[in-house]
């Protein structure tokens, strides 16, 4: 085994690197000017969970006086603080040129972005009325100085910071002219459009951003002070998210979860984002009073599934055989069909599902409700520790469990990921299982934007064992065996690995050996090295990974038959799915687990393999889309460049390329099976 220092890659600067790309998409020009924008939103929120998660993790070694470096690839955890540190100045720099860039185009399209110095006469009526009706009831302004202690700052809230030079008093006067300053916040509200668009003045448009029109309200909240000027700038805090769980024995899990939750309102900050052009006397007020050290500053309109129509029953057609949905290309409105059947169905007994991220008016949450008082027996695995949505999950915990949904928490010491559902109707005189398992959640509102695939199935053998899955989570002391379903933690790392070493075999023997895999993250350096294996056999890899990768690809010696790209567009890429040649007749697997080692050894995950030959050439074929993807793809390599992946063939955008795909299918006038 070839151990050098540049055989991994740091997790957390491939990270950065993941978020850089999604700037890319914000720079580039080819992008709709308003999906630029919302890139540039992604990017920031994406730096907000970074900070709130990483960042924060890797500080508390820091500050136990750990080194870390096992944790962190082998980095010492001060010298990696520092390294993304600088890297994040540099992204935050480079999305303010984008920004500026973006204004200056949507400028040449008659819009333009004013701030409160640049108000015109017949304009500043309009923004005063607004203010006063839509605004100022919504504000929440603290005075600072004459507080005992600092207010508590929401984490990631924006704030905009306000000094004002107040004029001299007869004490000021008398002591040499020395002048006091008077601090405060203003909470900036989110019950107002953080855009106002402003009356029209002939072919133009106008808008201002919300900070900017409270910034030309001040005297209007401040009229009680006497100030010779007054200045306002944006400040936001990042706290620490991880969850500190507690070990007192006579709280139920919901109420450990929930003072959990609780507790990151109060949790250390991490990062102190604040507007560069803020003074610096009042930046070191704002540090002082917050305990806060230098170190801490830095639509495609979706299809239907070929053959399998929302009008009739969805059960029917699947006791036929098996269906693929694509989500967003194809629509969620099946997972919700097949729910909403299950439950007014009278020959469905029982329901059982996991969840771990639900929307916030949720048609799934809703269905189970309904099944519930139709007299089906529903059983809910719910996630409390879904991380940032704890709070609404507790929130459904208890809403189903009072409408007569059992629940089940999981299993100690493991979060469940697992994505899969299993119905029990009754047929003659035997019990017949439907069901389906997929990569994402049942979220019908990220399900717009995520991509994933969701396998329907009447299959006997593989949904016997997704129940038994539901079996483990209520009798966690016994490990079951699976002959079909891949589950963590004890069955995935394993079976891949065979799956894997397989491949070597059939290199080594010369014949045509591969491995295609697409995931959102991979960090397991125990999987690393066993793609090091393969590749160093003659196995030929190909990785789409969205997120992090700790492999290098194309390496001699160590990985030169392994190539990896990741691909950011329109949608967020979220499926994971494993094809191994098996020379010549493909194992073909989808899964909720990515290669890291929470989702291996830490997680309760489900992967699924796929036995019917249409969906298996369903899957190869979008696989082999996204990789031939010339215009989102970007190459992985030792530098983390984020190279565009360019060639001399025709320009084939994958995300748009898989709609068409799919659209042709439903032209297409074979026969349905």
């Amino acid at each position: 085994m070839i151990k050098s220092k540049n055989q991994y890659i740091n997790r957390e600067i491939s990270w950065l690197m993941f978020n850089d790309r999604v700037l890319q998409e914000s720079a580039d020009k080819n992008v709709p000017l308003i999906e630029r924008l919302r890139f540039l939103g992604i990017f920031s929120n994406n730096l907000d969970e970074f900070f709130k998660v990483r960042y924060a993790t890797i500080k508390r070694i820091v500050l136990a006086g750990k080194k870390g470096k096992s944790a962190l690839g082998g980095e010492k955890a001060k010298d990696l603080l520092a390294e993304i540190t600088k890297i994040v100045i540099d992204q935050q720099s480079k999305s303010l040129e984008i920004h500026d860039d973006i204004e200056s185009e949507l400028e040449s399209e008659g819009i333009f972005f004013i701030n409160e110095t640049e108000v015109s006469d017949s304009q500043a009526e309009f923004v005063k009325n607004y203010f006063i009706e839509k605004v100022s009831p919504q504000l929440m302004t603290i005075v600072l100085n004459d507080l005992n202690q600092f207010p508590l700052l929401k984490d990631t809230e924006a704030y905009l910071a306000v000094k004002m030079i107040l004029k001299e008093t007869e004490k000021d006067q008398k002591d040499k002219g020395i002048v006091e300053n008077r601090y405060a916040l203003i909470e900036i509200p989110k019950g107002v459009d953080r855009f106002v668009v402003l009356p029209r003045e002939g072919d133009k448009n106008y808008i201002i951003i919300l900070d900017d029109l409270i910034r030309y309200c001040l005297a209007r909240i401040f009229p009680m002070f006497d100030y010779v000027a007054i200045s306002a700038h944006m400040i936001k805090i990042t706290r620490d998210a991880e969850l500190d769980i507690d070990n007192d024995l006579s709280k139920t899990f919901i109420e450990k979860i929930s003072s959990s939750v609780q507790g990151r309102k109060i949790s250390d900050p991490v990062r102190f984002v604040y507007d560069k052009s803020l003074a610096i006397d009042t930046l070191e007020f704002l540090k002082g009073k917050m305990g806060i050290e230098d170190t801490d500053s830095v639509i495609i309109t979706p299809l239907p599934v070929k053959g399998l129509s929302l009008e009739g029953s969805l059960l029917e057609r699947i006791a036929e055989r098996d269906y693929l949905m694509y989500a967003p290309y194809h629509t969620f409105s099946y997972i919700i069909k097949f729910l909403r059947e299950a439950a007014l169905d009278p020959k469905v007994k029982s329901i059982k599902i996991t969840v771990y991220r639900l929307a916030k008016n949720s048609q799934v949450a809703a269905s189970l409700i309904n099944a519930v008082k139709n007299g089906k027996k529903v059983t809910m695995q719910i996630e409390l520790r879904a991380r940032f949505d704890e709070q609404a999950n507790i929130n459904y915990a208890e809403e189903l469990q009072a409408e007569g949904v059992k629940l089940v928490f999981g299993v100690p010491g493991l979060k469940v990921h697992s994505k899969i559902c299993v119905i029990e109707r009754e047929e003659g005189d035997s019990i017949k299982r439907y069901g389906f398992i997929s990569t994402g959640n049942f979220n019908e509102s990220t399900a717009k934007i995520y991509t994933d695939y969701t396998l329907f199935t009447a299959n006997e053998a593989i949904l016997k064992e997704v129940k038994i899955v539901f079996d483990f989570f209520e009798t966690t002391y016994k490990i079951y065996k699976y002959k079909h379903l891949v589950v963590s933690p004890h069955y995935t790392k394993s079976l891949f690995k065979k799956l894997i070493d397989n491949e070597i075999q059939s290199a080594i023997l010369g014949r045509d050996a591969y491995i295609k895999i697409k995931m959102n993250s991979f960090t397991s350096y125990e999987m690393v090295d066993k793609l090091y294996e393969a590749s160093r056999a003659g196995v030929k890899i190909q990785l789409i990974i969205r997120g992090v990768c700790c492999l290098i690809p194309g390496v001699e010696g160590m990985s030169e038959n392994i190539e990896a790209i990741s691909i950011v567009d329109k949608f967020l890429e979220h499926p994971r799915v494993f094809i191994f040649g098996n020379d010549g007749d493909p194992k073909i697997f989808i899964s909720s687990a990515d290669w890291m080692t929470r989702n291996l050894d830490n997680r309760v995950e489900v992967g699924c393999p796929i036995y019917d030959d249409d969906i298996k050439q369903e899957l190869i074929d979008t696989f082999e889309i996204s990789w031939n993807d010339n215009v989102k793809a970007r190459i992985f390599n030792g530098e983390q460049d984020n190279v565009y992946k360019k060639n001399e063939q025709p320009k084939l955008r994958s995300q748009f390329a898989i709609y068409e795909y799919y659209l042709n299918k439903i032209n297409s006038k074979k026969l349905e099976v």
